[in-house]
């Protein structure tokens, strides 16, 4: 649909897009526009985190069962389509799998933005999430590669001198990096503390620096909190139901304390807000905004 808003968001493994925007791209897939996902690992090095399924048949298959989760999730969510980028899981810093040779944190740069260039061009979106330069807060080598390859694959998709065997060039308007807002952890905290008498979060969480003061764009996601709690169990490898630390306020104690979800504008070919101004729309300054204003 020429004129149809869409969406894609670059994420390094699955159950990332479920924490990091599922209520956002909710609501955009509400609001009719084409949400897509890349995702571009595997995630075949995460822990089983949820001890009913730590057996070893999930074990020994643990390659396809997040491939199934992820693909349960993103429905769950709201995504149109999901493209897998192809690459392995690198593990945490300084582990063995930093080494495997398949694995994403080291792979060949010029290659790995063409992958995603292609889907870009498939995809033809106004719009990119991705991860943010500052990354201090959790330097996993996959979240920091999302990084290095998106900046760059924006800026070629639309440039015919890349990347032509990847198809017609398209040029994205707007960028956006996920951050961590330490209103929202502050917020969930003292309404854990309030509902439930305890909280997860210790004084180091507390302690912790935010990136509040670039955040250009909140969007009221209170409607669409379910996505995020909908995928986050979808994971059921990855995520304890039972785990206080994503579940321990409810989907309306959540939309009381804090219903946002903040982001930070990277990149825009159609303006940027005027300095103290918060956007309310990833799609500002678009020929067809779609949630403007509420």
């Amino acid at each position: 649909v020429p004129d149809q808003p869409r969406i894609l968001t670059v994420h390094a493994h699955p159950d990332d897009e479920a924490s990091k925007g599922a209520g956002t791209i909710a609501r955009y897939a509400d609001h009719g526009a084409r949400a897509v996902l890349v995702c571009c690992t595997g995630g075949e090095e995460g822990d089983i985190l949820n001890p009913a399924l730590d057996v070893p048949e999930i074990r020994e298959n643990l390659h396809q069962v997040r491939r199934d989760e992820l693909d349960n999730a993103s429905k769950i969510i709201g995504y149109h389509q999901l493209h897998w980028l192809g690459y392995r899981d690198s593990g945490m810093p300084d582990s063995e799998a930093n080494q495997h040779p398949e694995c994403f944190a080291t792979a060949e740069l010029d290659e790995a933005v063409g992958r995603l260039v292609k889907v870009i061009r498939a995809e033809r979106p106004q719009v990119i999430i991705t991860y943010g330069d500052d990354q201090r807060g959790y330097p996993h080598p996959d979240h920091l590669m999302v990084h290095d390859i998106s900046v760059p694959a924006f800026e070629r998709a639309g440039d015919p001198s890349w990347y032509p065997e990847h198809g017609e060039p398209w040029q994205p308007s707007k960028m956006y990096y996920s951050t961590w807002s330490k209103a929202r952890l502050m917020a969930v905290h003292e309404g854990m503390l309030r509902l439930r008498g305890e909280s997860p979060f210790d004084q180091a969480w507390l302690d912790r620096p935010g990136q509040d003061h670039r955040i250009t764009t909140k969007l009221d996601v209170g409607e669409f909190l379910w996505a995020r709690t909908g995928a986050l169990k979808a994971h059921a490898t990855q995520v304890d139901p039972t785990e206080p630390w994503w579940f321990g306020l409810d989907d309306d104690q959540l939309r009381e304390v804090y219903p946002y979800e903040d982001w930070i504008l990277a990149r825009s070919l159609v303006g940027v807000p005027a300095e103290g101004e918060v956007e309310d729309d990833l799609f500002a300054g678009l020929r067809h905004p779609v949630i403007s204003g509420g």
